[in-house]
């Protein structure tokens, strides 16, 4: 299949999710991950009506970024270090892997010497699982009571990796309590900080989290592997 036959049946099944659970399709944005993926490949995904781009890697994105430009919205969706921040606040409409104070704190500092309000998102590591980034669970809202101390930084949300398993609906669980998370953040009504967004779901199991809330999902082979452009 194509790249726009991808994209239309990815559509598609976003779609019917949302539907399935009682909500709006355009409350879930696709966010068309092009890790593994050329310019070339991503440009025709952008010709499809692609509007958000997502990146693992600050260097790619960098690439990318040069050829394409801020014609669609980008989104840094991988691990982020601490010394990737400055180059990641250039360049990133939303950062949805923030996951310690430090990392907020020099994200901070590099969006201020741009005269730059950065949006992230909290990466939690719901499981706890020890292979996987994200701030544990019990550690969260603390990072969060601490975001209305940086003047450039606005949370918007959380983020959560479940883990591939054979039955997606085995992630339910996760997506479910990250939802409940957000939740109960909204309840402190902590200043500058928003629960708008939850960015759950990839290829393997994006639909199951669209059922649990996901305003954002991560899609990168169901839209570029086995292609054909």
């Amino acid at each position: 299949m194509s790249i726009s036959e991808n994209i239309a049946s990815v559509l598609q099944r976003i779609s019917f999710s949302a539907i399935k659970a009682g909500r709006r399709t355009e409350e879930v944005k696709l966010v068309c991950v092009t890790k593994e993926s050329d310019v070339e490949m991503a440009r025709m995904a952008i010709s499809c009506g692609i509007t958000d781009i997502g990146e693992n890697r600050v260097q790619e994105a960098i690439s990318k970024y040069r050829s394409l430009g801020n014609v669609v919205r980008w989104h840094m969706v991988g691990h982020l270090q601490r010394n990737k921040a400055k180059d990641a606040v250039e360049i990133f409409d939303l950062l949805h892997s923030v996951d310690s104070l430090s990392l907020m704190e020099e994200l901070n500092k590099q969006a201020g010497r741009l005269n730059k309000r950065q949006d992230v998102l909290i990466q939690v590591n719901v499981q706890g699982e020890k292979q996987k980034f994200g701030i544990d669970p019990q550690g969260v809202k603390e990072l969060i009571t601490a975001a209305p101390n940086f003047q450039n930084i606005k949370v918007i949300g959380l983020m959560t990796i479940a883990p591939i398993v054979g039955d997606k609906e085995r992630t339910r669980p996760i997506f479910r309590n990250l939802k409940q998370m957000a939740r109960e953040i909204s309840a402190l009504q902590i200043k500058d900080v928003e629960m708008r967004e939850l960015s759950m779901g990839m290829t393997q199991d994006f639909e199951v989290a669209i059922e649990e809330g996901s305003t954002m999902v991560r899609i990168g082979s169901a839209i570029f592997k086995n292609q054909e452009i």
